[in-house]
């Protein structure tokens, strides 16, 4: 089986919480305001002098806007309903790569049962070298390669530069190839696996394949096995 690459839930209820707990606050002050500015009101009314009649108009533009405050905060709450329920959501929706095959961009597979092995796509025939590095970034086998247009499959068997084989864990592919009129070739890389959870710990969610973590992001194709 092929592995993969690298590419929220507690941040964004994290993010909601505090939201929630902003609205809250805002609806608290904006009551306390208003119960202030009913009883200077009645105050000034009971002791307006009759022949010089307090400005209605003033008052009642106060309370437009007293009005208008009101309903923003009442909005933010809505929205707030809203953006939990999509997190909801979108969490199930993710769950639903548990079990499935998924191909992602990255250049980071699993070495496991003798292989690992990455996709690669290139628009011309290309030749170079490739280098194979471990999740400490050091070199750990180094070879020639031809790559023909188009897409195909790069598999390691784990042999190292030191003649033993690599062990299991994590490895990253590095192309360096050019064409025929010696010029650069970009060669996408793309790797395979079956996802086994899914992380939400951090900000964005990661899909988990063996030890490795893959963005949702990075993920171009599914399918079900």
């Amino acid at each position: 089986m092929t592995f993969f690459s690298p590419s929220t839930s507690s941040t964004n209820a994290a993010t909601q919480s505090s939201s929630q707990s902003s609205t809250q606050s805002s609806e608290a002050g904006l009551s306390a305001n208003y119960e202030l500015f009913l009883s200077m009101l009645t105050t000034q009314i009971q002791n307006q002098d009759p022949l010089d009649p307090l400005d209605s108009a003033e008052y009642t533009n106060q309370l437009v806007q007293y009005s208008n405050v009101e309903q923003s905060i009442q909005t933010n709450k809505n929205l707030e309903e809203m953006i939990s329920l999509l997190s909801s959501n979108q969490s199930s929706a993710y769950v639903n790569y548990i079990g499935t095959e998924v191909t992602a961009a990255g250049g980071t597979a699993m070495f496991d049962n003798g292989q690992a092995s990455w996709k690669y796509d290139v628009l011309e025939d290309a030749t170079g070298t490739v280098e194979i590095l471990n999740d400490a970034g050091q070199t750990v086998y180094t070879g020639e390669i031809e790559l023909k247009a188009g897409g195909g499959t790069y598999t390691w068997d784990g042999t190292t530069d030191l003649g033993g084989t690599a062990s299991k864990g994590a490895y990253t592919i590095q192309l360096d190839v050019s064409d025929s009129a010696g010029n650069a070739e970009p060669a996408s890389i793309e790797v395979s696996g079956v996802v086994d959870e899914v992380d939400f710990s951090g900000a964005v969610p990661f899909l988990r394949i063996g030890e490795l973590s893959v963005p949702v992001s990075a993920v171009k194709s599914v399918r079900s096995i």
